[in-house]
């Protein structure tokens, strides 16, 4: 089964005729004893007295029908045990008085995980992961009657979720065409909300946003990935340095070529090429050594 929403009536209405036939009963009720004061028979005021009390009991059952709904709020209405509806739009209703009315709040809501979860990446790796979902109930029927306790299972489902990301991408990666926990933020945040979803869509709540909020090594291997870390960031660092310089030197050296200021050989060129390298890929700065002529 799916939500049915339902439009009840407006609750004015009713509920001025309900004041009006309980102040009516009242009224009937005093008449009758009034009347049982002033006349000894019986047939005077019972007819009063019963009809005054009759008018009061309609009314107050009358009374359970009208309900109050605010902003973001629902109520699912069963009669004795049978679904009829759910009223979601804000205002002042009458239904059936026999309805059970069941409350339950339409406001958008936060999850967090208190405890990172700790989890092996596909590399292999422990690491510490938590994430905050936002999610709200979108369908009252499912959620009320397709699970135990709907807070419970967005709780249990979201950590489910997380863990299986986890374990389906590194937390970090060298090329930029793979994903990973730690770069790739925003795809991982958007795969999250859709695994999340998936799991929740038969509960009735839709899930809004999903993004990890902590994500680490585990403390048993911080030191030995952060020095891991540091020798792929040096290596990508120098990688680079090299292929910069390569194309420096080639620039260089076709400049020379086509200007024609100067012809060099193979030996020179190679010469050129090796101390032009060292230049550009020391870590220190260079001091040339110039040479202002031959003794020759």
């Amino acid at each position: 089964m799916k939500e049915k929403t339902i439009n009840p009536i407006s609750g004015w209405m009713p509920f001025l005729l309900t004041l009006a036939l309980f102040f009516t009963g009242i009224y009937l009720f005093v008449i009758g004893i009034v009347a049982a004061n002033l006349d000894e028979s019986i047939e005077s005021y019972i007819p009063y007295v019963l009809s005054g009390i009759g008018c009061v009991a309609i009314a107050v059952v009358c009374s359970f029908g009208c309900m109050v709904i605010r902003p973001n709020r629902s109520r699912v209405l069963l009669l004795f045990g049978e679904y009829k509806g759910s009223v979601k739009k804000p205002g002042f209703y009458f239904v059936n008085p026999f309805f059970n009315k069941l409350r339950l709040s339409l406001r958008i809501r936060n999850f967090q995980h208190e405890k990172p979860s700790k989890v092996n990446d596909s590399d292999g790796n422990p690491i510490e992961i938590a994430a905050v979902v936002v999610w709200r109930v979108v369908d009252t029927f499912q959620v009320l009657f397709e699970v135990e306790n709907f807070v419970d299972f967005v709780s249990v489902q979201s950590d489910a979720a997380l863990r299986n990301l986890a374990s389906r991408y590194p937390y970090d990666c060298n090329s930029n065409d793979e994903l990973s926990l730690r770069r790739s933020t925003d795809e991982i945040n958007e795969q999250l909300r859709n695994d999340i979803q998936e799991r929740l869509t038969n509960a009735g709540i839709e899930v809004l946003e999903a993004r990890i909020s902590h994500l680490a090594y585990a403390p048993e291997i911080a030191s030995a990935m952060l020095k891991r870390q540091q020798a792929q960031a040096i290596i990508a660092a120098r990688s680079l340095i090299v292929e910069g310089a390569v194309g420096i030197v080639q620039k260089a050296i076709n400049e020379l070529n086509q200007s024609n200021v100067v012809e060099l050989d193979e030996e020179r060129k190679a010469a050129m090429v090796s101390n032009l390298l060292v230049v550009l890929c020391s870590e220190s700065p260079t001091q040339p050594v110039v040479n202002t002529g031959s003794i020759y």
